[in-house]
């Protein structure tokens, strides 16, 4: 009698291997993949960078687009709540503006706390034409009297404390005594000597005045409230 194999059935073949996936074991890999040709690289890279641009790019403009955004809903907030951004055009608010300065108006400070009051700086509508705007300081209100005598300005016979103006800014033409009338105003360049004012064009109606001068925000190295 013939001895089986151990392992195997006495009169069994042993199985078949055909179909049977052949196991790889490590180290028994294939050889490596083809490496990549220079052009090959050279265009991998050249991608890869594009990418990183236009990320960038795009978030350039993300960030414009946000700025701008916010700068919308700022305007919309100062138009809402009673703000109007000025620029100042010309030298008759010397040396107190300057030409060119930026500033914000507060429309809602007269019509809601009283009325503009001497020494204010307000923007207002030019009486001779409402189209034009300008900005001036006032000098005296109803009932007052002014009166203007070598340089120096009198209101109901006070002198006029106007420390702010260098002697150089005043103005030494006489004018007056002149009565403000009734929901009028006068009012002045703080450069005298280069202003058209109420003394030119008269005293400004009380619906021609704008609001405040609250605000010079540009050059930032000016700014200031007022």
């Amino acid at each position: 009698m013939s001895r089986a194999e151990p392992g195997l059935l006495s009169g069994s073949a042993p199985p078949s291997t055909a179909g049977t996936p052949a196991v790889t074991e490590p180290g028994d890999a294939g050889p490596p993949p083809d490496l990549l040709s220079p052009s090959q690289t050279y265009d991998i890279e050249r991608r890869s960078q594009r990418s990183v641009l236009l990320a960038r790019a795009g978030e350039e403009v993300m960030a414009w687009l946000k700025t701008f955004a916010s700068a919308a809903v700022y305007a919309t907030l100062i138009v809402t709540f009673g703000f109007q951004v000025a620029r100042v055009e010309g030298k008759s608010m010397e040396p107190t503006l300057a030409d060119q300065d930026r500033l914000i108006v507060n429309k809602a400070l007269y019509r809601f706390f009283g009325p503009p009051e001497p020494g204010d700086i307000v923007m207002l509508y030019y009486p001779r034409d409402p189209d034009k705007s300008f900005v001036k300081r006032v000098i005296a209100m109803e009932g007052d009297t002014v009166r203007i005598e070598d340089g120096r300005v009198y209101v109901n016979e006070v002198l006029l404390p106007d420390a702010y103006l260098p002697p150089n800014f005043r103005s030494h033409g006489p004018h007056g005594p002149e009565v403000v009338g009734p929901a009028q105003y006068f009012v002045m360049g703080d450069n005298r000597r280069n202003s058209s004012d109420s003394r030119a064009w008269g005293q400004v109606p009380e619906k021609y005045v704008i609001g405040k001068v609250q605000l010079r925000w540009w050059p930032l190295t000016t700014a200031r409230l007022f």
